[in-house]
């Protein structure tokens, strides 16, 4: 869920150094650097179209409200966007490319072993607001993300071997980061942190109330950051209104200040259908969300017909999971120990057929999956035969299903325990997300025909991350977003210790002593700096967490992505948000 540590949660939890493939077509690259342009960062725009005109305003829709503005309080998908709108980081993982860029930090230099790093900090920046931007204010978000009290989730992200990073500052555009000890990502760590004002939240973080700032009943007009946008309105259930942040410091290839834009509003749109609608008759340009597998048809002939664009982005870096709830002592374990064990996953796995899973839910738009690293992450994935793959086989599920004392006592066809008590659990997942929605029913006709009786619970994003966080729940079907492609940025994902290790979450200890080995293998394949052995140490991982199925997957989608013709300079990314990410740089065409 890291991804904020590197999982997001909420339409999903929240960093899988592979480079993805970018869609050319009507897609490029823009131009070189303009020579003597200090703030200059290359900018993608559209070849279909001109280049995007100065101001203009363009509609997105999202599926759910930001629970925070604050990124040391919350981590789910809104609030993640909204705080990528309107904050910036010292350096940034380009969601198409994979590769790390320079960005409030113009440039960066390390020692040989890369244990030290030097940051030289851009010139003339200035915040929303116009207080200066200085070395002090990135002191100021590194103590933030480490302060106890205030129990950031970006903290998981920000460490390395279990300890922070040292940060000093030589002077006010400088910064010196010292790393505990070797770690393979390097800097694509600091992808994590956004850079926020001390002016605005110094007091707020000594006085241990640094959680509770910047949260949706905040006035927009203090809510300061280094962003392309400021936020201007935000109407509950209804939209949120970002304004051209005037002050920001970025600029295109000409020397031109971005954004283009002069205004991005997202209209809060629960249902898919409605999101299709608005597209389909121009009240909207873009969504937040890649295209449903059901919509695919009716899109494409639009797009041949000029009416809006659609552009193939790519198998997906995350697919749809499903698990339980392994806390030990969890309140769902009661009289039903069976929730808990391998056996049951294993019979899970076996009884759900892929293939199927991939036609029937995803239209055919997606392939089989068996674990978190999907073929999309080509440095990273298992290759064909490193790890257990559970074949459709619903005879083994039964056996397995037998085996723990689970057998049809009155031949109904369904499954009692050794109480006679039916055995019955209940699979939460996101309500008015299509494909988690028809994953879920799929994953319940499936495991009727072993015996097992599922209740399938649609509920609100907000209050399925709460029962998530509670542990309140038998089992959950979910996306987790990933932002980086490198393993070891989410830690907070393959660590027992980990905040969105969703299975059973921030253990003191590890739980089992498979999840001590991932750990273990996970804490060398972090601090190693030679790829080969990086990549072997993390099929380890892969290897444990096959055989131990905490976390189950079945199908990997193509991910589309649809705007209007209105829109250009967008380079569609595999990764969420698929648009948004390269906000400062989309526009209206001419």
């Amino acid at each position: 869920m890291a991804a904020v540590s590197r999982l997001w949660v909420a339409v999903a939890i929240a960093g899988l150094a592979a480079t993805t493939s970018v869609p050319r077509g009507w897609y490029w690259a823009a131009a070189e650097a303009r020579a003597g342009n200090p703030n200059h960062m290359e900018v993608e725009a559209s070849a279909s179209t001109q280049a995007p005109i100065r101001g203009g305003s363009l509609v997105a829709t999202m599926r759910s409200e930001p629970r925070t503005f604050n990124p040391h309080a919350g981590r789910d998908f809104a609030s993640t966007l909204a705080i990528g709108l309107t904050q910036a980081r010292l350096v940034r993982i380009n969601r198409a490319t994979q590769q790390l860029e320079p960005w409030l930090a113009e440039s960066y230099i390390c020692t040989p072993d890369a244990l030290a790093c030097t940051l030289k900090l851009r010139a003339n920046v200035v915040f929303s607001d116009g207080a200066a931007f200085t070395s002090a204010d990135v002191l100021f978000s590194f103590q933030a993300a480490y302060d106890e009290k205030t129990g950031s989730p970006l903290a998981d992200a920000l460490v390395v071997g279990g300890k922070p990073l040292a940060v000093t500052a030589p002077d006010a555009k400088t910064i010196a980061i010292t790393f505990p000890s070797p770690y393979g990502p390097g800097l694509r760590l600091l992808d994590a942190l956004p850079i926020l004002p001390k002016h605005k939240l110094e007091a707020a973080l000594k006085s241990g109330t640094l959680r509770q700032q910047w949260g949706p009943a905040t006035p927009p007009a203090d809510i300061v950051g280094l962003g392309p946008f400021v936020l201007q309105a935000y109407q509950p259930g209804q939209r949120l209104v970002f304004a051209r942040n005037a002050k920001y410091w970025r600029k295109d290839a000409a020397g031109a200040p971005l954004p283009y834009l002069d205004r991005l509003t997202l209209e809060i749109t629960p249902d898919q259908n409605a999101e299709l609608l608005r597209l389909q008759s121009g009240q909207a340009d873009l969504t937040q969300s890649e295209v449903r597998p059901d919509d695919y048809a009716a899109l494409k002939r639009e797009a041949a017909a000029g009416k809006l664009r659609l552009a193939d982005a790519g198998v997906a870096f995350d697919a749809d999971a499903f698990w339980f709830n392994l806390k030990p002592g969890a309140k769902a374990h009661d009289g039903r120990p069976w929730l808990a064990r391998v056996e049951l996953r294993r019979a899970v796995s076996h009884a759900v057929n892929r293939r199927a899973f991939a036609d029937e839910v995803f239209l055919g738009a997606a392939e089989p999956q068996w674990g978190p690293i999907t073929p999309a992450n080509k440095a990273w994935s298992a290759p064909d035969g490193a790890i257990e793959r559970e074949a459709y086989d619903t005879g083994r599920a039964r056996v397995l299903l037998a085996g723990l004392g689970l057998r049809d006592a009155n031949g109904d066809g369904m499954l009692e325990d050794t109480a006679g008590a039916p055995v019955r659990f209940s699979l939460i997942t996101q309500k008015g997300n299509t494909a988690l929605e028809k994953g879920a029913a799929f994953v319940r006709d499936e495991l009727k025909k072993v015996g097992l009786t599922v209740d399938v619970v649609p509920l609100e994003v907000g209050a399925l991350v709460d029962r998530m966080t509670k542990g309140d729940y038998d089992a959950l079907y979910f996306r987790f977003l990933t932002s980086d492609s490198d393993p070891a940025t989410s830690m907070d994902f393959w660590l027992s210790s980990g905040g969105a290790h969703v299975w059973n979450m921030d253990q003191a200890v590890p739980a089992t002593p498979w999840e001590k080995q991932i750990d273990t293998l996970m804490g060398q394949m972090a601090a190693d700096r030679n790829p080969s052995r990086r990549r072997q140490l993390f099929l380890e991982v892969q290897k444990v967490l096959s055989q131990n199925l905490p976390i189950v997957y079945f199908a990997v989608p193509r991910v589309y992505v649809a705007t209007s013709t209105r829109v250009t300079g967008v380079v569609p990314s595999p990764f969420r948000p698929n648009v948004l990410w390269n906000a400062d740089a989309i526009g209206v065409a001419r």
